[in-house]
């Protein structure tokens, strides 16, 4: 049914790291804990300002808990709301668990006079759009990895090893639980499990609703795909890196490709 025209070279040589005017994340209630069988609660939303949800909720069912030892882990207490999804999980062993979003679908935006009219669902249900013939009409595959980790007691690394699917983080020198004001932390990309080199990647302390400046940080993967970048202040932070390419047609119509990673995370006073 696709028709692709480029491979992963030209998908990387087209990259890019659009901060999005809606950003989808997932905040916990506390990223570090201590004793046996803590509970963490967690917010998820798509929003103009990151961590205050007033857009749209992010879908519960998307949502899956990873724990330690690589088992699933029960997403508890869950509820959708119109802005703002919510639910919670047990933290039975100690170790990283994981909560991520992992979604693929087909987006199409086309124009009726001056508006940019935006549909997004499955791949099956395209046709039943009727879309053909619409002006500018261009469709988009998306692969979307949206993630937080938490931990209860000491760090651990299991959960975090890459899937070798779509764009992902890798973690060598430093943890995501394990970050603080004043240092410098060191991660990795991969695309679909090989090294991601010259891929921009955006950072943004969340409560930008309150701030003048957006305060952005842009850095870029180097050609083994491992980046760097300071924290000056301890908070919440958002990251993200999103790849752009052209691919093909899809039902003879032109299509795009985008592949995205994010993650957040929080940086502890020095």
């Amino acid at each position: 049914m696709f028709k692709k025209s480029l491979g992963v070279a030209a998908l990387l040589a087209l990259s890019s790291s659009p901060v999005l005017a809606h950003r989808f994340w997932i905040i916990p209630s506390t990223s570090v804990l201590s004793g046996e069988n803590a509970w963490v609660s967690f917010d998820a939303a798509i929003s103009n300002n990151l961590f205050f949800a007033n857009h749209v909720a992010a879908p519960l069912q998307s949502l899956i808990a990873t724990g330690p030892d690589g088992k699933a882990v029960e997403v508890q207490n869950g509820k959708e709301g119109k802005i703002r999804t919510t639910f919670d999980i047990e933290l039975t062993k100690p170790g990283t668990y994981k909560v991520a979003s992992v979604r693929s679908m087909l987006s199409a935006q086309w124009k009726e006079g001056e508006e940019t009219k935006r549909w997004r669902g499955p791949a099956a249900e395209f046709a039943k759009q009727n879309l053909k013939g619409k002006p500018e009409l261009k469709v988009f595959e998306n692969q979307t990895r949206v993630e937080t980790v938490v931990t209860s007691g000491e760090p651990s690394n299991e959960v975090l090893k890459p899937t070798g699917k779509g764009l992902e983080l890798v973690v060598d020198k430093n943890h995501p639980n394990d970050l603080f004001a004043g240092e410098k932390a060191s991660f990795g990309l991969a695309l679909n499990g090989k090294a991601a080199p010259n891929v921009k990647i955006t950072v943004v302390k969340g409560d930008d609703r309150y701030r003048n400046e957006p305060g952005e940080t842009e850095v870029t993967t180097n050609e083994n795909g491992i980046f760097e970048v300071s924290f000056s202040e301890p908070g919440r932070y958002w990251l993200n890196a999103t790849l752009e390419s052209e691919a093909g047609e899809f039902e003879g119509v032109p299509m795009g490709s985008r592949v995205s990673y994010t993650t957040t995370f929080e940086v502890l006073p020095e």
